[in-house]
C-alpha cells in the first residue's frame, strides 16, 4: 500500500511547519521572524497596511488587525501553534484591555501550544537596589507598569483555565539596546548634555541586547513548564550614571554632568525622571538555566560595539 499522500498539496502532519504568530512585530518581532522563518509559517498581525510588504521580504504572512478593535481579531482563532505577543498596551489607564482582546480572540477554537507575553520590569517596581528574581511579588508604581500587571494576570488565567494550553512564558523586560535599533543607544542623551543622578541617590539600571532578547523570546517559544515568568537581562551591575559614564567613554562624548535630585527633575522629561524613581538589581539566574539561553552580549560594552560613533 502506498505511504504517500492522497493529494499532491497535502503533507503529513510531521513534515509541516508549524504556524507562528507573532503580534506585535516591531524591532525584536522582526529579530525573532529571522530566527523563524526557516523552521516556521510565520504569520504577523498588523494594523499597519503600510507595513505589508516589509513583513512579506522577511518571509512572514501579514494580517491586518487591530487590538484596539476586537471585531478585526476574529481570524486569529486557531491561526496559530505559538503566539509571540509583544503588542505594547494603551498608553492610558491601569488596564490593558489589548491584550484582554487577544487572548480572548485566540481560545475560541483550538489552543495554541504555548504563548509568550513581553512584559516589562517595572512591574517590580522600586526595589531599592536590592537584588530581585521572578518570586518577588510585583509592586508597580507607574500606570505604565501597572497596565502589564494586568496584562499578566490575563496570562497567567489563560495558562491556568484553558485546557490544552502547551503553556505560557511571561518575559520581564527592561532596557533594550542595540547599535541597529531606533533610539538604541544613549548617544542622543549625552549629546543632549541631560545631567545624571549623585552616586549616592542613584538608581540600579537592566539593560538586554536585541539580539539577545530575540533568542530568548524564540527559544521561550518551546521550552518551560506550564507557566513560568523569566527576568531577561543581561550581566551587567551598573548604576545609572555609570552606565551613562562607560557609553559616554565609549562614544567618545563628554561625560554627563552629576546632579542632586531636584535638580535633575527639572532638566529631565517625566518619562525619563519615572526611570530614575525605581531602583534594581535583576537576577538572570532562570533564564540562563531553564530557558539554555547563553548571552552573545554580557554587558553592552560588548554589544556597543567598536569605540567609532556613526555619524548619520
Amino acid at each position: 500500500m502506498s505511504c504517500l499522500p492522497t493529494s499532491l498539496g497535502a503533507k503529513p502532519a510531521r513534515f509541516r511547519k508549524s504556524r507562528l504568530l507573532i503580534v506585535g512585530c516591531g524591532d525584536v518581532g522582526e529579530r525573532v521572524l529571522k530566527l523563524a522563518r526557516r523552521n516556521e509559517r510565520c504569520i504577523v498581525l498588523t494594523s499597519s497596511g503600510i507595513k505589508k510588504d516589509r513583513l512579506r521580504a522577511l518571509g512572514a504572512t501579514p494580517l491586518l488587525g487591530n487590538l484596539d478593535h476586537p471585531q478585526t481579531l476574529a481570524r486569529l482563532a486557531g491561526l496559530g501553534d505559538r503566539v509571540l505577543h509583544l503588542a505594547p498596551p494603551a498608553s492610558h489607564g491601569e488596564t490593558d484591555k489589548r491584550t484582554r482582546a487577544l487572548l480572548q480572540a485566540l481560545v475560541k477554537r483550538t489552543r495554541p501550544q504555548r504563548l509568550v507575553y513581553g512584559s516589562t520590569t517595572g512591574v517590580y517596581g522600586d526595589c531599592q537596589g536590592e537584588w530581585v528574581t521572578e518570586t518577588r511579588a510585583l509592586n508597580a508604581q507607574t500606570d505604565r507598569a501597572k497596565r502589564r500587571v494586568d496584562a499578566e494576570r490575563w496570562v497567567k488565567a489563560l495558562a491556568t483555565g484553558q485546557p490544552g494550553l502547551g503553556g505560557v512564558a511571561v518575559l520581564r523586560i527592561p532596557g533594550i539596546y542595540a547599535l541597529d535599533r531606533k533610539g538604541g543607544t544613549p548617544v542622543e542623551r549625552l549629546q543632549k548634555g541631560l545631567p545624571i543622578l549623585l552616586p549616592i541617590e542613584d538608581v540600579y539600571t537592566n539593560h538586554i541586547h536585541a539580539n539577545d532578547l530575540a533568542v530568548a523570546c524564540w527559544r521561550s517559544l518551546f521550552i518551560g513548564p506550564i507557566f513560568r515568568t523569566f527576568n531577561i537581562n543581561d550581566d551587567s551591575v551598573w548604576l545609572m550614571g555609570e552606565y551613562m559614564g562607560l557609553a559616554a567613554d565609549h562614544f567618545k562624548l563628554p561625560r554627563p554632568q552629576a546632579m542632586c535630585r531636584e535638580q535633575v527633575q527639572a532638566l529631565v522629561s517625566p518619562m525619563q525622571w519615572s526611570f530614575m524613581q525605581e531602583s534594581r538589581k535583576l537576577s538572570n539566574a532562570r533564564m540562563k538555566r531553564e530557558l539554555r539561553l547563553r548571552l552573545q552580549y554580557p554587558s553592552p560594552q560588548q554589544g556597543w560595539g567598536p569605540k567609532v560613533l556613526k555619524q548619520t
